[in-house]
Order: C-alpha cells, then sequence, then structure tokens
C-alpha cells in the first residue's frame, strides 16, 4: 500500500495485520503533521477504508 497525495499533503499508511490496527501518517512538504490511528479485520485494510479515512480527513480540515 503505497502513499496517497492530496493538494500538497501526503498520507502514507502502514499497519499490523497481528495487532489488527493502523495508522496513516500526515505530511506536508515533508514535516509530520498528525497521525490518523484505525483498526481493521482480515490479513490487512481494505484500500477504501484507507481513502476514506483520508477523505474525511481532508473534509474536516479543509484540504
Amino acid at each position: 500500500m503505497g502513499a496517497i497525495e492530496r493538494n500538497g499533503f501526503i498520507f502514507e499508511p502502514e499497519y499490523s495485520v497481528i495487532e489488527q490496527n493502523g495508522a496513516i501518517h500526515v505530511y506536508r512538504e515533508g514535516e509530520f503533521i498528525e497521525e490518523l490511528k484505525f483498526s481493521f479485520s482480515g490479513e490487512y485494510p481494505e484500500l477504501d477504508q484507507i481513502e476514506e479515512l483520508v477523505d474525511e480527513y481532508c473534509e474536516r480540515k479543509g484540504i
């Protein structure tokens, strides 16, 4: 799962299958902004779930 870019922001997802949780690290111009935590079930998070979290973040922040 690669990084997602939106309006100058980079969203880098990472996850743990064993713990069934993950985080999306938000960067702008190479600077860490914040971490968005999430949980999932199965072998890996669905790409749609990651996209939805990024979309919601962008809407909340007006990005």
